[in-house]
């Protein structure tokens, strides 16, 4: 029957699909295998749970998964639980302990015969938990609403009393925090924030957003979630002089506890090849629903874990040689605190694949990523997504537009759109930029939903999951993992075939680059992006013997090219760009983590903060910068290389804002 089956597929006429690195056979049994209905199912039950960190919801979660887990046989399943009390450090991150919530509600209230009675219901834990600010605390008041607008400036409170009065804010509570609670005396706090910006920008508003107080904050408050729509009301009331009273009762707060890790094993066959990984990850803590971000990834990277051991317990697919890794944990914390609590993770890990938000149908207006990791890590795995992403674009849409496709890699209950993914761009946002980080180099796929108008709101609903797209994802993700997980010797021709398409491709965008940029800047992006690609063919090397005519090969495909686009010359170093740095060894991680921020809680706050922070570029924002200059620092690199290497990537930057930012991560210790 199988055998019957894959002449079958050879046979096929249709619509001609380019078979990414011959893996025709792979693809069809994934494709036959990989359910985007039964990810969904199992979505469908972790978004009816309020997934904060350490809560008892975000353990039956775990609970759900491991129970999965073993029905499907998957090997090695251990739950790590690391301690989180808000003191112990996992290299840049500040543990946060767990917080939960007992009880919380927000009524307005009415004077009848002298005592205040509850009138109409703004807010309600039980019904919509993301009503209460994360690390809100426990507290009951009775109180008049004033309204302080976004409440972060001393011009927001000139002339009103706020003692003793709950505030209404467009801003994220932790902002008005300083000055509506610690210096004007408000007791509570009222937000009706918004989303991140994007096109559908306040559309909606009976969205109800997400909201932060700080773990680490001195006053500890409360802080209730209310909609765009409820807010407009309680100001058009305000404005007419009336005065709205509220009863606000909150039962909830932090408390020792744990980093629940999740993780189980497909292992090698290779008797050494196996002590080598590929790992999945994906962050499964988020309030309720949260189904796009991420129980859509969680779900995606468990349908991914059956499909593999299924199809290996059958006889279809053979063992992969090196092991592959499924990781659930909180975001990004998480990922510190088991990359320090268990540093041979990081030895092991040789290829990270991220699933965050993967799950998105048109409602969401979700475009779909196959995200590279940064310059500074850069890898021939990411060429490996890449095709299969390509793949899936060329076939989804030749399957909408109606053509007899041999894979259509759609779902039976899901949709029939056509995937459109964007391919090979850099994206920060998640765990994989821990991974990819300067201490730990390891090269990361990164797949991901953005925009997404309903995240970290309350309509993003199960309902707005498409099981066409989890099981894409699943796709994309496990046909990588496979792939590098067999990958060596045998498969440079074909890989390095490949690499040289994607090189074609890239360089057209690079030459498309040029016009916005100085000839200077020019020949400093050429330069350094020659430099990025070899370090891609080389990143084989450990994987692979590649061989003289392997390289001569690539190396005079690649003189041809740059004799029609220019070599490039790098911008020599003088003056303050000589200097050279180090890394700290023993602080490990990016500095802006999850929920805490190294660099912050550490730099003298007397001191302006670095100008590269609210620098923008042409392709790359201050965030990003930031990160990949810190990766960038080896001891060997100096500060002027830095500049024109971040200047390639992102678009030019003076070169006074790195020599800044390296100064202040000195005075930290972080690098010397």
């Amino acid at each position: 029957m199988i055998l019957s089956f894959v002449f079958a597929l050879f046979m096929f006429e249709g619509y001609a699909q380019h078979i990414p690195l011959g893996q025709k056979e792979l693809i069809a049994h994934l494709d036959q295998e990989l359910s985007g209905e039964l990810a969904k199912r199992n979505l469908e039950f972790i978004s009816r749970l309020h997934r904060m960190r350490g809560s008892e919801d975000y353990q039956k979660a775990i609970d759900f998964i491991q129970a999965e887990l073993k029905k499907y046989g998957l090997e090695g399943i251990e739950l790590i639980k690391i301690p989180a009390d808000g003191q112990i450090m996992y290299g840049t991150q500040k543990s946060r302990p767990a917080w939960d919530v007992e009880f919380a509600e927000l009524w307005e209230v009415e004077n009848t015969g002298n005592i205040w009675v509850h009138k109409t219901k703004i807010a309600d834990w039980e019904s919509i938990p993301l009503v209460l600010a994360q690390d809100s605390e426990s507290g009951e008041v009775t109180a008049s609403l004033v309204d302080i607008g976004q409440g972060t400036s001393e011009a927001d409170y000139k002339g009103k009393d706020l003692k003793g009065k709950l505030v209404l804010t467009s801003s994220q509570p932790q902002s008005v925090v300083p000055l509506a609670i610690e210096k004007y005396g408000a007791v509570g706090i009222i937000s009706y924030a918004q989303n991140q910006v994007t096109a559908w920008w306040k559309e909606n508003e009976n969205l109800i957003r997400w909201g932060h107080l700080s773990t680490f904050a001195k006053t500890k408050t409360f802080a209730f979630m209310v909609s765009l729509k409820q807010a407009r009301s309680f100001q058009e009331r305000l404005e007419k002089g009336e005065d709205i009273r509220l009863h606000a009762k909150v039962k909830a707060g932090q408390h020792p506890g744990y980093y629940d890790i999740l993780t189980a094993i497909i292992e090698g066959a290779d008797p050494e090849l196996k002590e080598e990984e590929i790992t999945f990850s994906c962050h499964l803590d988020h309030p309720r629903p949260g189904a796009n971000d991420n129980a859509s990834g969680c779900m995606a990277i468990l349908e991914v874990a059956r499909t593999i051991k299924k199809l290996i317990d059958e006889g279809k697919i053979d063992r992969p040689a090196r092991t592959i890794r499924f990781v659930w944990s909180p975001e990004i914390e998480g990922t510190m605190a088991l990359l320090s609590y268990k540093p041979e993770y990081i030895g092991k890990t040789k290829f990270n694949i991220h699933m965050d938000m993967v799950g998105g149908s048109p409602e969401t207006k979700a475009l779909f990523h196959v995200s590279r990791g940064p310059a500074s890590v850069s890898s021939f795995s990411n060429d490996i997504a890449e095709a299969f992403g390509s793949f899936v674009n060329q076939s989804s849409n030749a399957y909408a537009s109606g053509q007899q496709v041999m894979f259509p890699l759609a779902s039976k209950e899901g949709g029939k759109e056509a995937l459109q993914a964007v391919l090979g761009e850099f994206h920060m946002g998640s765990d994989f930029q821990v991974y990819s980080e300067g201490s730990f180099k390891i090269p990361s796929i990164y797949l991901h939903d953005w925009p997404d108008r309903y995240i970290h709101t309350n309509y993003d609903v199960p309902a707005n999951i498409d099981p066409t797209k989890l099981k894409r994802a699943g796709f994309i993700g496990a046909a990588s993992a496979l792939e590098l997980a067999n990958f060596g010797s045998k498969d440079l021709t074909a890989t390095i075939d490949l690499l040289k398409r994607q090189l074609l491709q890239r360089t057209s965008k690079l030459m498309e680059r040029m016009s916005s940029l100085s000839p200077a800047e020019q020949e400093n992006t050429k330069y350094y992006f020659w430099v990025t690609e070899m370090e891609r063919f080389n990143s084989m090397a450990p994987y692979a013997d590649i061989t003289k005519k392997h390289r001569s090969d690539y190396t005079a495909f690649v003189s041809n090219l740059k004799a029609n686009t220019g070599s490039g010359k790098k911008i020599k170093a003088s003056g303050e760009g000589s200097t050279v740095y180090k890394r700290n060894s023993n602080i490990k991680g990016p500095m802006s983590v999850f929920g805490y921020n190294y660099f912050t809680d550490h730099y003298d706050p007397a001191k302006k903060a670095p100008a590269i922070f609210g620098y923008n570029g042409l392709w790359g924002s201050g965030g990003e910068y930031a990160y990949e200059v810190l990766n960038l620092v080896d001891g060997k690199r100096s500060v002027q290389e830095i500049r024109n290497m971040v200047s390639a990537q992102f678009g030019p930057v003076p070169l006074s804002h790195i020599a800044e930012y390296l100064e202040a991560l000195k005075s930290i210790e972080v690098i010397n």
